[in-house]
């Protein structure tokens, strides 16, 4: 970050009269902000500022007590907290944040407590994350914005009308809402605010393809794709012993179509379609194999790739999830890496799709030496950040999270088998209890606060 934060302990008092809007600040505080005496003081927190007068007490450093009826005053809970602050002297305000909202979607009930899905307990992490590191964290449905969220408080979600966000994390679940007219008119309300927002949208595979085939140091590490026709079926299945079909909205390892050319121009399938899983034992010439693909299509659109022998452990299709997040200075970083397995007569390695994760040295020396391990490795991690620089150069809006699948080949190559704009958060194999993507994910989500 460019610009410097200060930490501030907020906490709350009891008013000393019916209309307090006093604030008492430590001496210290005082004068590292450089505040003067007898003057009114701006307090900003998302979209609302309140007018206060302070009072210099001995207190410990970078400590402000404000009455319960100012923290009310700005949507806050009344409790203590943990916020950076920065002074613009300008306007004579103490702006304190940051306020990161995370939109989702999720069923509502309101005798229930809140689901937020596949996202539920990351959003707990982000909680008790941004609370240690000073903000405040909440989850909201675009539907219900800006008027409730949801907050964490003693093990539940609770709903209440919070603080505008300074900056929203998107985890929306679905593609086709995010087409809907009711999230453009939620975007467009956004856009009244000016409030950032990550990550932007799901990128189809189409899409991604089409930002990095033209990238000169990328493209020997991309398979050939197409848009998926009769023609260039064809034309794919005379260069390639193996294809692959894939939905350009597809996700999880969901209907996907392996070809394989066998003897005798003969070609045999499998899928990864939940009501035709596992392998197709029969061959078919390739007019009779199209016949049989084209109607699992159900008029959606494909892509048709390249592919690629890739090494495998222990018989078992294998690639490598790295995850990679922007940091404070915009640039981009790895943030974790992990090795998937696909379950038993699988294709796709999907954890959607019973597949297993490792750490990536162990995966990989079970296919080639120790020494040769770490430099696949570390060429894997160059390729990750390569990749995710290009599509973020390439998309619009604030990309800040990529999870990027990399498979290696024979010859110990990598290749960027798919690049995901919404990373599951399943692929960590880290220790502690916050893990790595959500402190990128907080650190990130800081400096777009207060830039």
């Amino acid at each position: 970050m460019s610009f410097s934060l200060i930490p501030i302990k907020l906490e709350p008092k009891k008013p000393t009269q019916k209309i307090d809007g006093h604030i008492q600040m430590s001496h210290r505080l005082f004068t590292r902000l450089h505040l003067k005496d007898h003057r009114e003081l701006n307090i900003a927190l998302g979209q609302k500022t309140i007018t206060t007068t302070v009072q210099t007490v001995e207190m410990a450093a970078n400590e402000i007590h404000i009455p319960d009826d100012l923290i009310k005053a700005i949507d806050l809970p009344v409790q203590a907290y943990k916020f950076h602050a920065m002074f613009l002297p300008e306007s004579y305000t103490l702006k304190l944040g940051p306020v990161i909202g995370l939109l989702t979607d999720f069923p509502s009930n309101k005798t229930e407590d809140p689901h937020f899905r596949s996202v539920h307990l990351f959003c707990e992490e982000l909680h008790h994350g941004i609370t240690e590191n000073g903000g405040f964290f909440y989850v909201f449905s675009y539907d219900k914005f800006p008027s409730q969220g949801y907050y964490f408080e003693n093990e539940k979600w609770i709903p209440a009308q919070l603080p505008m966000p300074d900056v929203i994390y998107n985890r929306i679940h679905s593609r086709k809402l995010e087409y809907s007219k009711l999230f453009q008119q939620f975007r467009q309300k956004l856009d009244k605010y000016s409030i950032p927002f990550f990550n932007d949208r799901f990128l189809s595979k189409w899409e991604v393809y089409e930002q990095l085939k033209d990238e000169i140091q990328l493209d020997p590490y991309i398979p050939e794709t197409h848009l998926f026709s009769k023609e260039t079926f064809q034309d794919f299945s005379e260069k390639y012993d193996t294809l692959f079909l894939k939905p350009i909205h597809g996700s999880q390892g969901r209907n996907i179509i392996k070809l394989k050319r066998e003897a005798d121009h003969q070609y045999s399938f499998q899928t990864s379609f939940t009501t035709l899983s596992g392998s197709n034992n029969q061959r078919f010439p390739l007019e009779e194999i199209y016949q049989q693909i084209k109607p699992l299509l159900n008029n959606r659109i494909y892509l048709i790739q390249q592919g690629i022998t890739l090494v495998t452990h222990e018989l078992k299709a294998m690639d490598f999830r790295v995850l990679v997040h922007k940091n404070p200075a915009n640039q981009w970083t790895v943030t974790s890496t992990v090795a998937r397995i696909a379950a038993e007569k699988e294709f796709v390695s999907n954890l959607a799709r019973g597949g297993t994760i490792t750490r990536p040295l162990n995966a990989l020396r079970f296919c080639m030496s120790h020494k040769q391990s770490l430099e696949v490795l570390s060429v894997m991690k160059e390729l990750a950040l390569e990749t995710a620089s290009a599509i973020s150069r390439n998309s619009e809006g604030i990309t800040g999270e990529l999870g990027i699948d990399i498979g290696v080949d024979q010859d110990r190559k990598p290749w960027v088998i798919e690049v995901n704009s919404k990373p599951s958060k399943n692929f960590e194999d880290g220790l502690g209890n916050i893990r790595p993507s959500a402190k990128a994910i907080i650190l990130f989500s800081t400096k777009l606060a207060f830039e």
